[in-house]
């Protein structure tokens, strides 16, 4: 049988080039949006796994990003997710998705945010640092309570009275490490001391021979000359167990 010859015209062979070269392109396409879909819907299970496990009125939102459109993969049987070493689904975090089966076995991670959304103790005016916070500066609203790592402060006593490490702006949380104890005397102020034993309490007066911080020792000096060091009560007040 003769050869049979087809001749193609320069716009019909343009196109099939122009298919053959997106065909891998789509095939792309698809694994990236298969793993990005794989990492959505395992990390939102694994969220909502954690919180039946450790209820929390938190209303959690998880956002999985896209792959670095620069990796390319091969077409995989079988995927599965995880958190990588040292991460934790938690604000901005990782989720790693590798393929079990296939003719490549990759592993890659992908951006994933967890906001953990809730009431808590906000600034209502800007505090500057040194400033001793007071219940007209803070006021209850919505965060994230994953959007920074420190942890919330939701007991009022944690703040109040408490003094701004550094500045704080309006609609901040209050977090673990924004505040320090308030300084309530100096070194060289006279103080009351109470020393407390087993079925007794005395107290004297003494001077102190370092600052003051509420909840913190202080050391002091005795009538009699005899230096030791106490628990800040308040801000007159060591307290001495004996």
């Amino acid at each position: 049988m003769p050869a049979i010859r087809i001749s193609l015209q320069p716009a019909h062979a343009l196109w099939i080039a122009l298919v053959a070269c997106a065909a891998p392109v789509f095939a792309q396409e698809q694994v990236a949006q298969g793993v990005q879909a794989l990492a959505q819907q395992w990390a939102v299970e694994a969220v909502q796994k954690s919180q039946r496990a450790e209820p929390t009125p938190l209303r959690m939102d998880v956002t999985v990003g896209a792959l670095d459109a620069r990796v390319r993969l091969a077409a995989c049987g079988n995927m599965e997710a995880y958190v990588p070493p040292g991460a934790r689904l938690w604000g901005r975090s990782r989720v790693g998705v590798r393929c079990v089966d296939g003719i490549s076995r990759w592993n890659v991670t992908l951006p994933v945010t967890v906001r953990a959304l809730g009431e808590a103790w906000v600034v209502k005016t800007q505090l500057a640092a040194g400033t001793a916070v007071t219940e007209s500066d803070v006021t209850r609203g919505e965060v994230d309570w994953a959007e920074e790592q420190g942890a919330i402060l939701t007991d009022r006593a944690a703040w109040l009275g408490q003094t701004a490490s550094r500045a704080l702006t309006t609609g901040q949380a209050l977090r673990q490490g924004m505040l320090r104890p308030a300084q309530v005397f100096q070194a060289g102020a006279t103080v009351k001391i109470v020393a407390q034993g087993p079925g007794f309490q005395i107290s004297s007066e003494a001077q102190a021979l370092s600052a003051g911080v509420v909840g913190q020792q202080a050391r002091v000096k005795m009538d009699n000359g005899r230096v030791t060091s106490g628990t800040v009560l308040d801000v007159r007040t060591v307290k001495i167990d004996l």
